[in-house]
């Protein structure tokens, strides 16, 4: 899956969150969630405090479509001690240096730092915090480019890719044009005004006859009449990264990323490539990982960025994703490495519409139950109905769930209105399970600095930090009991939402996952308490 670096902030739908009442003197046996259709739609500006921590917010106290994190500390988990769980984040990887995952970084003990010598006898030479599959790359081919490079073989899947390429090509070329017009108009109005740094009331004062121009003064008009242009300079700049990295790698055919690392990547017999830089060549190209491990584990209440979901977390770092798209065998070996190292959670926030060695993945999926570890998945930024439309990996062969041990996550929105789906969100009654928060998430990212990112990216972490609660207080829960318990507590959401950037395009929560719920801490450690017993 190409990292989240730009997907424009709109459109989410309504939904309604089952908070729980509760006193301290009551058990948890007593307490019991209150029905959604209590709660009407709100459509309320969120202030920037707020914003910071929306995710962990809780409908019934703050008016907020979060999961209710806050609540559970406060009321739940108060004075409980519980156990330190491994999350694996298999992703472009992560900065364990930053200072906000301070004490939140796995460290193997079966491993002598930096001497060379493979300790564990696992094949991964001093892999101290994670291991790097992809070794010194960056960026890569998308798979249906891949499979394109092999020639017509007559197969439906060369023709699904064909047309694939084409689309995103056009796309892309599109995307470029676009590109340039407002590159064009930026660097027009800088010159008429003489300042680079210019304010919507300079674009205002603007008086010309010139037809070009006043097309460049409409637009810029209209952008910073909704963007600051400090943001939008930020935004122009990733969009553009995202343009040229689609066009120069992503779409090349002459382009191979792999050559580098020396592996093959359709030979599942050899494994031990790779190296123990967990953050790869450089930082700059581990923000997407990171801020994946910070909305899981950053510190909690020490005045630094955001609050991770779970605080007696340790991140395994393994990068496997590259930008472009994952290799099916990287994916495979780093879902097995995870579960043999002691993983109890996995976090996967990649994916692709073609996987050509699916069954690597699937036999590593159920690898991973095996060994009772939870794969969280995110469901994906193309706004598609996974009922029509295939993404990888899932949980399935045909209509056949290969495991219980996979849960698949949508994106929510943090107004609690008919807009509570974000808009770019993959859907799907058969595949995906639950949302979770997806839309301007704060977390850590690389050289110890923060930011807001947003995509079914942050979306899974969230989820996947709700799953390192339950397994940290209640140890003796099965990954398939969690699965369970996260799908069962989610508050369901009885209301029709807007659906894509369409807003005629409108659809019942309900239909929108297996369960038509949001996940919600709160709940979940309710029913885990009980179950439990």
């Amino acid at each position: 899956m190409n990292h989240l670096k730009y997907i424009a902030i709109v459109a989410v739908s309504g939904l309604l969150l089952t908070g729980c009442g509760t006193s301290k003197n009551i058990s948890y046996t007593q307490i019991s969630p209150i029905s959604a259709e209590t709660v009407p739609l709100k459509n309320s500006k969120i202030t920037d405090a707020e914003l910071l921590r929306w995710s962990h917010l809780d409908l019934l106290k703050d008016t907020i479509p979060g999961m209710s994190v806050d609540r559970a500390y406060e009321e739940l988990l108060k004075n409980k001690n519980g156990q330190k769980v491994i999350v694996a984040v298999i992703d472009s990887g992560t900065d364990i240096e930053h200072e906000d995952l301070k004490g939140r970084v796995w460290t193997n003990p079966k491993e002598i730092h930096g001497n060379g010598i493979d300790d564990d006898k696992n094949g991964y030479v001093d892999d101290i915090h994670g291991w790097n599959f992809l070794g010194n790359i960056v960026n890569e081919n998308l798979e249906l480019v891949r499979i394109l490079k092999k020639g017509d073989d007559g197969s439906e899947t060369f023709k699904k890719a064909q047309e694939k390429f084409e689309e995103k090509e056009q796309e892309a070329l599109q995307g470029k044009q676009q590109l340039e017009f407002i590159l064009n108009a930026d660097k027009a109005l800088t010159e008429h005004l003489k300042k680079e740094n210019y304010t919507l009331e300079d674009v205002k004062s603007i008086l010309t006859t010139n037809p070009t121009l006043g097309n460049y003064k409409l637009l810029m008009t209209q952008i910073l009449s909704n963007t600051p242009r400090e943001e939008f300079i930020k935004e122009l700049d990733a969009y553009q990264e995202q343009i040229f990295d689609m066009l120069n790698y992503n779409l090349k055919m002459d382009y191979d990323g792999r050559k580098t690392l020396g592996d093959n990547a359709e030979d599942f017999s050899t494994k031990n490539y790779g190296n123990n830089q967990v953050w790869g060549p450089d930082k700059k190209h581990a923000l997407h990982g990171t801020h994946v491990a910070g909305i899981i584990a950053q510190v909690r209440g020490n005045n630094l960025g955001g609050d991770g979901v779970a605080s007696n977390v340790e991140i395994m770092a393994i990068r496997a994703v590259p930008n472009g798209d994952e290799y099916d065998k990287d994916i495979a070996l780093a879902i097995r490495y995870a579960a043999d190292n002691g993983a109890k959670v996995i976090n996967g926030s990649f994916g692709k519409g073609f996987s050509p060695q699916k069954e690597w993945v699937y036999e590593a999926i159920k690898y991973a139950a095996s060994k009772d570890v939870l794969f969280v998945h995110a469901a994906g930024n193309d706004a598609e109905d996974l009922n029509v439309v295939e993404s990888y990996p899932n949980d399935r062969e045909g209509e056949a769930e290969i495991a219980s041990n996979f849960i698949k996550i949508g994106a929510l929105n943090y107004e609690y209105s008919t807009r509570l789906v974000a808009d770019f969100s993959n859907y799907g009654k058969k595949d995906v399970d639950v949302f979770a928060p997806g839309v301007k998430i704060y977390a850590t990212v690389p050289n110890n600095e923060f930011k807001y990112e947003q995509g079914t990216s942050m979306a899974s972490p969230n989820a996947a930090g709700v799953a390192a609660l339950i397994r940290s207080y209640y140890p003796n829960l099965t990954a398939a009991q969690v699965k369970q318990i996260m799908m069962e507590s989610g508050v369901a959401i009885p209301k029709t939402v807007v659906v894509g950037s369409d807003a005629s395009n409108k659809i019942p929560f309900n239909e929108l996952s297996v369960t038509g719920k949001i996940v919600n801490a709160y709940n979940a450690l309710l029913i885990a308490d009980k179950m439990s017993k």
